[in-house]
């Protein structure tokens, strides 16, 4: 039995020698700290992840403890941020960049989509850019302008990027591992309302593959697919759904590009009714994949047509009206009421 704090971004505990406890925010930092000793090729570059520990302190402690030449505060300059680490990618390193809030990836994106998802194809297979782009991402926290954003879609749209999200401590702890670990480039969309959620994750191997779906909750009735943030409401509304008589199967993405299609489709065999949920814009979004992709693979097992609850269809709104844009229980059992119906 051991016992200790990690970080102050989780205050994570050891609960024995294979599993521990803490904060969505505090696996994500132990994952990183697992990288740094594990391979001294491995970078953390990002603003005020040094000296500060980032914004949200997912980096607490990692510059104390391995120097500022393995974590690197930046100057406020997202284009160069991703470049450098880009080069650095090249040259054989494993970086892994952090965007400060979504939506200052912007002036990254040009770096992001022509060189760091193109190179690997263009030099047919020969030079890849082994790298991380973590980016705090959705609403859910009161933020400003530009801090509040779910720029999935632009990311898991570009061939050759890998584009994940986890939504639990176990996974965050894992999945940041294994993106450091890709020879393909990842865009890491961490939760950002989410980052104080506890958990436990367990240290001795990982369960599922990168790319892969978790079935979060079993049921028999209707699918309910979401990835990120969305997941614990998912979640929620499968309880409430629960106590008035119905089934619900909650299926975790986890990754967006590639989509794990098969364990969807598994699920949603087995139901007959499908309804994705995501906080981003329903028109052109993560959603609207899933239900073409499903509804071409399974469309002699659905009962009704399948259903989208996401953000609508405008700019993120101020932080007062956020309540309204955010998909909620109510709404995620509207859309499960309508397949029912169906």
């Amino acid at each position: 039995m051991t016992t200790g704090t990690l970080s102050r971004a989780g205050a994570t505990t050891a609960s024995s020698d294979l599993h521990v406890k803490g904060t969505l925010g505090g696996a994500i930092n132990a994952g990183l700290r697992a990288c740094l000793e594990d391979d001294d090729k491995v970078v953390l570059m990002g603003l005020d992840i040094g000296k500060l520990g980032g914004v949200f302190r997912v980096t607490d402690r990692l510059q104390k403890d391995f120097g500022d030449q393995r974590v690197l505060d930046m100057p406020l300059a997202e284009s160069g941020m991703v470049g450098t680490a880009f080069g650095m990618a090249l040259r054989g390193y494993r970086p892994v960049v952090e965007i400060q809030f979504d939506g200052f990836v912007y002036p990254a994106f040009d770096q992001i989509v022509s060189q760091v998802a193109k190179i690997r194809y263009r030099t047919a297979g020969l030079v890849g850019a082994p790298m991380v782009i973590r980016i705090p991402f959705g609403g859910g926290i009161g933020a400003v302008e530009h801090h509040s954003e779910s720029p999935e879609a632009y990311f898991a749209h570009t061939a050759g990027l890998r584009v994940v999200s986890p939504s639990t401590p176990h996974d965050a702890y894992w999945m940041i591992q294994q993106a450091v670990h890709s020879e393909d480039p990842v865009v890491f969309l961490e939760p950002k309302r989410r980052y104080w959620d506890k958990g436990e994750w367990a240290t001795d191997a990982p369960d599922l593959p990168l790319g892969a779906a978790r079935v979060r909750r079993t049921g028999t009735d209707a699918t309910v697919v979401a990835y990120g943030s969305m997941v614990q409401t998912a979640l929620k509304a499968a309880e409430v759904a629960e106590s008035e008589g119905h089934s619900l199967e909650v299926v975790d993405l986890r990754s967006l590009s590639p989509l794990d299609t098969d364990t969807v489709c598994r699920s949603v065999r087995r139901t007959g009714r499908l309804v994705v949920v995501h906080e981003d814009t329903g028109y052109l979004g993560i959603a609207a994949e899933v239900a073409a992709q499903v509804s071409q693979e399974c469309f002699y097992s659905l009962e009704a047509p399948v259903q989208r609850v996401t953000g609508f269809h405008v700019p993120y709104p101020p932080a007062r009206l956020e309540r309204h844009h955010l998909p909620d229980v109510d709404r995620i059992l509207t859309g499960v009421d309508t397949v029912l119906a169906g």
